[in-house]
């Protein structure tokens, strides 16, 4: 039987995580940190076998208009796919989900989307989340452990042709961790999601507050002429760079290209041994609204990482409410 207790301690659960799953973002202490200055309850679980500590999971609640859920994004996190494990974290979630008004349980651990992960997930009376998650199931990765001109080598010939475009036409890449900076960076999100039609992220100022805090985020801007039209988040975890927020002004200025350069540079200075381009579309879905985002992902080379769907446990009736507004949702938007 799992002893289950909450983690106060943010030396074991980073020592943990980052030894069993070091790229698992949304299960970091600093991610929680975020979701606290946010207003969101959170959890930090630690289940023990004896004194060995097997898992964490950092839940939150989510207050959404379609129904109270527990989102255990990135986790739990274990130190093998245990059946059993599985079983005894699922049943003390289950508790916690009726102690905290919550219709449903949904789960994303970063393992790799197998037939026997997919088997082991449905014999848990776990299925499939009717929509896609905001977590990055597909993801497009560069090995940082090459040199700069093996990146280069690496790219597509296109891409090489726009960074050095760029740089010819007096593009330059201006880096900062000064949360007073991120303004010009909102302008150009502001136009991004309207010209894409994407829902801005909430809470993007307070994850670069407490990330950056810590020198583990970077903002960098585009500059032409003087005029931000280009910028990239980049925050740094365990062995990854992840380019988590972009935005960029519709130019004939092929800003992007040059920023995400040096956003790879700079990642590779810090010691990281990837960049993660975050989230693509995936392959079988032509009209995906990523396409073209991937397409510009892709050109800097690398590979696809596909991790398992994210899952749903229900523990109250009204789980068919939220299952059946996502299920819509879906199919209205396609992907």
């Amino acid at each position: 039987m799992l002893n289950v207790t909450s983690i106060e301690n943010k030396t074991v659960w980073e020592k943990f995580l980052l030894t069993h799953a070091g790229h698992a973002l949304f299960q970091s202490w600093l991610w929680g940190e975020v979701q606290i200055k946010l207003g969101t309850k959170i959890w930090r679980l630690g289940f023990y076998d004896g004194d060995t500590l097997i898992g964490i999971a950092q839940v939150m609640k989510v207050g959404a208009r379609r129904g109270t859920f527990l989102h255990v994004r990135h986790g739990p996190i274990l130190i093998e796919q245990k059946k059993e494990y599985w079983k005894q974290i699922l049943s003390y979630m289950v508790d916690l989900a009726h102690r905290a008004g919550a219709w449903f349980i949904r789960v994303g651990p970063l393992i790799e989307n197998t037939q026997n992960n997919n088997v082991l997930f449905s014999t848990l009376g776990l299925r499939p989340s009717a929509i896609h998650a905001m977590d990055a199931e597909f993801c497009w990765t560069v090995d940082l452990t090459q040199s700069e001109e093996q990146l280069l080598a690496g790219m597509r010939k296109t891409t090489r042709y726009e960074i050095k475009h760029a740089q010819k036409l007096g593009v330059t890449v201006e880096q900062s961790t000064d949360p007073y900076d991120l303004d010009a960076f909102f302008r150009l999100y502001k136009e991004t999601s309207g010209r894409h039609g994407f829902v801005p992220h909430q809470g993007i100022g307070e994850e670069f507050e407490v990330f950056a805090a810590e020198n583990k985020a970077v903002l960098l801007l585009g500059k032409y002429q003087g005029n931000s039209i280009a910028g990239a988040i980049v925050l740094f975890y365990g062995n990854q760079g992840i380019y988590h927020h972009g935005a960029s002004i519709f130019s004939k200025i092929p800003a992007s290209y040059v920023v995400q350069w040096e956003a790879i540079r700079e990642a590779k200075k810090r010691g990281m041994n990837v960049y993660n381009f975050w989230g693509i579309a995936p392959e079988d879905n032509i009209n995906h609204p990523w396409r073209g985002i991937t397409l510009f992902k892709k050109g800097f080379g690398g590979r696809e990482i596909e991790y398992i769907h994210a899952h749903d446990l229900a523990v109250s009736p009204f789980y068919v409410i939220p299952r059946t507004i996502e299920t819509i949702r879906r199919l209205s938007r396609g992907y």
